[in-house]
C-alpha cells in the first residue's frame, strides 16, 4: 500500500523551551523580568528614602529652611497672629556663610535662654511624633521650636541704640532710623530705653509690631542687655511662601541710610573694563 504523506497526521510538536510560547520564551522573559525589577524596586527603596532623607537634612542645614510664622510680632510684614494667614517664609542660610546680618534684615535665629517663648510647642510623645514634627518644621507647616524668633536687625557691633528722639523714632549712634515698616507703635510714652552699645558679635533686634513684640527692648535688664548673638542666626527670611497671595520677596531697607554712594560707580567700573577689552578685541587693525 502507498503511503500519501500529504494525509499523513503526526503528531504536534510540543513547543521547546525555546520557542516564544516555552517558560524562558518571550513572555516567560517578560513576566521575569517584571518580577525582577518589583524585587530591585523594593530592595532599593529604603536606600533611595534614606538618600531623599539626608539630602533634606543638608538642604535644611546649610541652604534653605522654611519656617511658619506663629505669632504677631512681625505684623504686617508677616503675617501670624491668629485669626491671621500664618505665614511661611524661606530661610536664606547662604548671605550669612560670607558675612554677618545688616541694620533692616528679617532674621530667624535661636533666643537666649534669658528669653521668653513666644509660642508654646508641646514635646513628641515618641520617635514617630518627633519625626513628623522634625519633617513639619523642616517645610514650614510645624511650628517652630519654643526658642525660635523672627525679628528684625535694628543695630550690630559697636552701635549705640536708643529711644528716642523728639519726634519718638528710634535712633542708632545719635541718627533716626528710617522705619516705613513699623505697625501699631507703642504709645510715646513708654518707647523709652537705653541708651545701649551693642556688644561686638551681637545684635539688637526688634519686632515690625512695636506693641506686640517681646524683643531686645523686653530684656534690656538681662546679661546680654537685650542683645542676641551672631552665632545664634539660622538665617535671613527671604521670601514668603504661602499663603500664595502674599508670595514676594522680603526687602532689607536701608533703615541707618548708609548705603555706600560708590557702589554703584565701582560696579559701572567693573562691568565696563570687560566691555572696553572686547571692544578692543574685536576692532580692525590699523590700515598699513
Amino acid at each position: 500500500m502507498s503511503h500519501d504523506p500529504a494525509t499523513t497526521s503526526e503528531p504536534a510538536t510540543p513547543p521547546s523551551a525555546g520557542t516564544p510560547w516555552g517558560p524562558t520564551g518571550r513572555h516567560g522573559r517578560r513576566r521575569a523580568h517584571g518580577e525582577k525589577r518589583k524585587g530591585s524596586l523594593l530592595r532599593e527603596l529604603p536606600v533611595l528614602l534614606v538618600i531623599a532623607f539626608v539630602l533634606a537634612l543638608l538642604v535644611k542645614t546649610f541652604l534653605v529652611q522654611a519656617f511658619f510664622i506663629p505669632s504677631g510680632s512681625m505684623e504686617q510684614t508677616l503675617h501670624g497672629c491668629p485669626g491671621c494667614t500664618g505665614d511661611r517664609v524661606l530661610v536664606n542660610k547662604v548671605p550669612y556663610w560670607f558675612g554677618e546680618p545688616k541694620p533692616g534684615d528679617i532674621v530667624v535665629f535661636k533666643g537666649p535662654d534669658t528669653w521668653t517663648p513666644e509660642v508654646t510647642v508641646t514635646p513628641p510623645s515618641n520617635w514617630f511624633s518627633g519625626a513628623v514634627l522634625w519633617l513639619g518644621r523642616a517645610v514650614g507647616v510645624a511650628p517652630p521650636s519654643e526658642d525660635d524668633f523672627i525679628k528684625r536687625v535694628i543695630a550690630t557691633a559697636g552701635q549705640t541704640v536708643q529711644c528716642c528722639d523728639s519726634r519718638g523714632r528710634v535712633t542708632v549712634d545719635g541718627k533716626p532710623l528710617d522705619e516705613p515698616y513699623i505697625y501699631q507703635n507703642t504709645p510715646l510714652d513708654q518707647r523709652a530705653f537705653g541708651p545701649v552699645t551693642v556688644p561686638e558679635g551681637r545684635l539688637w533686634v526688634m519686632g515690625d509690631h512695636r506693641s506686640n513684640s517681646a524683643d531686645s527692648r523686653s530684656h534690656i535688664s538681662d546679661r546680654y542687655s537685650g542683645t542676641i548673638a551672631v552665632s545664634d542666626v539660622i538665617g535671613k527670611a527671604a521670601v514668603v511662601v504661602w499663603p500664595l497671595n502674599r508670595f514676594h520677596i522680603l526687602h532689607a531697607p536701608d533703615i541707618q541710610g548708609t548705603s555706600a554712594s560708590g557702589v554703584l560707580p565701582v560696579v559701572g567700573l567693573a562691568s565696563a573694563v570687560p566691555v572696553a577689552m572686547w571692544r578692543r578685541h574685536r576692532r580692525p587693525p590699523p590700515a598699513d
